[in-house]
């Protein structure tokens, strides 16, 4: 049964969510901030969304509209203070009932604890966190600064425990918000549901377009980041033997240089450079149609504290799309990938078992087709984003 939004019949809420960051590719603002903000204004809400354009500073001071949803990019200048006091300053000026800061970090977290220490009678304060940023999450594989590091993990422990309420966007962030004293309360789960659109559909023609023809089409969709490429290419190549006319789809580009040149490096070592179909990063209106030129997609995991407490958008789109997935059981994974129902599932690490059940799928179409449908049935029954808004929305309300 879907939850709706709570007393938006009532009253004009006016929401401000606010991040670190502007809609760089695949960051949390468009990929779950909008994405909860869109269906919360159709059922009366006012929202608006404010961040800095770090990554893209000439787009300082854009406001435009995305749907029924205001977006707002505060100005970038003078320097990380002088970026934070001009994002405040906006999200004050709105006068806001509730802000909800995304990720506690960065400009947003120093948003939040302003709020907190000098307005929480003004305005309810809730945070979200949808990565473990600190000591054994991003802290350990981004690119930051020694006090960067001890500044953002001191932010992190501080903004989720500071603040109305909590929402996480995984079980393992649930348990850490718990194991650091918050009480579980305060705490509200809410997953990812798909990034790409709900009103896309899969094009017959794009296989053809794309070259596969009926060659058996393995997807890899992914930053290449969470796993050893290695273990990639071992399963790869394991099938490739079963099924020489594999071909196999990368949708996506990587995170990490290094990791790109090591995979280039090692399928073209295991003479599986001629299998390869490198799509790149696919604009949105033609990610559904890509996604379904694949008979089935591999989805691996390393163990890891950073796999563990993300909420994989890429694992929601593959089985919004109806793609059956092969999949290492970390984290959140077996939230999406119901084995038997939607896909497959193993261990991390268990490359055999991975290798045999992608051959098994690329042989038997009629078990494809009914992970297909079981995978779109889950996602719609389960991850609709309509249905997270509704989730979200008792945050808002004391």
């Amino acid at each position: 049964m879907h939850t709706q939004p709570q007393n938006v019949t009532r009253t004009k809420t006016r929401l401000a969510m606010v991040g670190p960051f502007g809609f760089h590719p695949q960051k949390t603002m468009r990929s779950r901030a909008l994405k909860l903000a869109q269906p919360l204004a159709r059922h009366g809400y006012q929202v608006k969304l404010f961040m800095p354009p770090w990554h893209t500073p000439a787009e300082s001071e854009r406001e435009w509209m995305e749907g029924e949803v205001s977006v707002r990019y505060s100005p970038v200048r003078g320097g990380t203070l002088g970026t934070f006091i001009s994002l405040l300053r906006e999200v004050i000026a709105w006068q806001p009932d509730v802000v909800h800061a995304f990720k506690p970090k960065a400009y947003s977290g120093l948003v939040a604890w302003w709020l907190w220490n000098v307005r929480r009678n003004h305005q309810r304060l809730v945070t979200d966190s949808d990565d473990w940023e600190g000591w054994g999450g991003w802290n350990e594989i981004g690119s930051y600064s020694y006090v960067q590091k001890h500044f953002f993990a001191w932010q992190e422990r501080w903004g989720m425990s500071h603040c109305h309420k909590l929402t996480v966007a995984s079980r393992t962030l649930y348990d850490l918000a718990l194991s650091h004293g918050i009480p579980g309360a305060q705490i509200i789960y809410v997953p990812n549901g798909p990034g790409i659109p709900s009103d896309l559909t899969a094009s017959p023609e794009k296989r053809s377009e794309l070259g596969l023809q009926d060659r058996p089409v393995v997807l890899v969709y992914s930053r290449l980041f969470e796993f050893d490429v290695a273990r990639l290419v071992a399963v790869l190549k394991e099938v490739q033997g079963e099924l020489p006319d594999l071909a196999v789809l990368m949708v996506g580009t990587s995170l990490f240089e290094e990791d790109a040149k090591a995979f280039r490096i090692q399928i073209e070592s295991a003479g599986l450079l001629d299998a390869i179909f490198d799509m790149g990063w696919v604009e949105e209106s033609q990610i559904s149609s890509v996604l379904n030129s694949a008979d089935v997609a591999i989805y691996l995991m390393d163990d890891t504290l950073v796999n563990r407490a993300k909420c994989p958008v890429k694992l929601a789109d593959l089985l919004f799309a109806g793609v059956p997935v092969v999949a290492e059981d970390v984290g959140q994974v077996s939230e999406y990938v119901v084995p038997g129902k939607t896909g497959l599932l193993r261990k991390t690490g268990d490359s055999e078992g991975i290798s045999a059940d992608l051959i098994r799928l690329l042989r038997e179409p009629s078990l494809r087709e009914q992970f297909s449908t079981g995978a779109k049935n889950h996602m719609e029954s389960n991850f609709r984003w309509e249905h997270l808004a509704g989730i979200v929305s008792r945050a808002y309300t004391p």
